[in-house]
């Protein structure tokens, strides 16, 4: 055995930190750190789902037919249109892997998803961060003042996570028409169902227009399927495939798949838990503004608390609620069921008053 040195990874994750999941917390109700769906698989879901069980010893459908047929059933686009993976988040890692290497740029706002940065620097590709407004709003201007000739991929998540505010299609608008045609404009819409605000821009009207755009979309959230990880991209089919390519084959399981066409055929039900959601947020943000915190608008399933060099020492007074501190920016609070909603609006006043702004 010659040298003493171990086997190394690539340089590029050496900056990389590993994605952190929301904190446990006492219940699971009690847990507002990950935006999950308080509610139980919609109807019909577990059942479709139970019965892939008996067949689990035969590899999944590699070419998620049931799936984009459901989709392109519901969404009005061809088949070929979509490209699904293990969350959005997953589809976003091979939608990069496919457009960018070492050399390239890409620009998206901070702070965002968190996933973002782990996914760029991991193809070797330089990240251009460009501020949130002082409203926690993405600064499109500053974003298209930013593209150069070297960028391939620009992000823009809305409602924007972790705090809340939409795009408008006006500016989404405006937006697009400066960028060129061969930078990939990737609208991250994992929380669209929530959005109330007529105002917001729409990613499937950019990709009717714009031949660049690939739009994000999930099962995890409004539809509550997150542990079986659902998500998927529309964008032109010749992209499409370019993310299909760099997808790890049987990714989504034929339970999984089974899953999320159960749920996409309960649609009065999900519109009815989503707008309790939507209600519930709205009494969230009155209650909290009342308090005097100064909340951005939301069109997501959670809140923003802008608490800066505070964000932990509030998420350790939440206890025994669970929510998710980024620390020297702010809190973000995922809306649960309404009565652990209480107990965290209560937890929140009696900081308030301990820590007047």
């Amino acid at each position: 055995m010659s040298g003493s040195s171990a086997p190394r990874a690539r340089r590029a994750l050496d900056e990389i930190p590993v994605y952190r999941p929301g904190k446990p917390a006492l219940t699971e109700d009690h847990k507002l750190s990950s935006n999950e769906n308080p509610y139980p698989p919609l109807p019909g879901v577990m059942e479709r789902a139970s019965a892939e069980l008996g067949r689990i010893n035969r590899y999944p459908d590699a070419g998620m037919t049931g799936l984009y047929d459901a989709l392109s059933e519901r969404l009005g686009l061809s088949p070929d249109h979509f490209a699904a993976g293990t969350g959005s988040v997953a589809v976003l890692f091979a939608l990069l892997n496919a457009h960018l290497e070492a050399g390239d740029e890409i620009v998206y706002a901070w702070r965002s998803f968190e996933a973002y940065p782990i996914a760029a620097d991991l193809t070797g590709a330089t990240t251009v961060r460009v501020p949130l407004r002082a409203d926690a709003t993405h600064d499109l201007p500053a974003m298209a003042a930013a593209v150069t000739d070297r960028t391939k991929v620009v992000l823009v998540c809305t409602p924007n996570n972790p705090t809340g505010p939409v795009v408008s299609a006006v500016d989404l608008h405006a937006f697009l028409a400066t960028v060129p045609s061969h930078v990939l404009v990737v609208v991250d819409e994992a929380y669209v169902e929530f959005v109330r605000d007529p105002a917001a821009a729409s990613g499937l009207a950019a990709l009717a227009d714009h031949p660049n755009v690939v739009v994000l979309r999930t099962f995890s959230k409004a539809y509550g399927l997150a542990g079986l990880r659902v998500g998927y991209a529309i964008a032109r089919p010749e992209i499409a495939v370019s993310i299909r390519k760099a997808t790890p084959p049987f990714s989504v399981t034929d339970l999984s798949q089974a899953a999320a066409v159960a749920s996409l055929e309960s649609e009065e039900a999900l519109q009815e838990r989503v707008e309790a959601i939507v209600q519930e947020r709205l009494a969230m943000v009155a209650a909290l503004r009342g308090q005097g915190w100064d909340v951005p608008d939301t069109e997501a399933n959670f809140v923003w608390l802008p608490l800066g060099d505070d964000a932990l020492d509030f998420a350790a007074a939440c206890d025994p609620v669970s929510v998710r501190p980024f620390a020297g920016d702010g809190v973000r609070i995922s809306v649960g069921a309404p009565e652990v909603n209480t107990e965290l609006i209560a937890l929140a006043g009696a900081w308030r008053r301990t820590h007047p702004a």
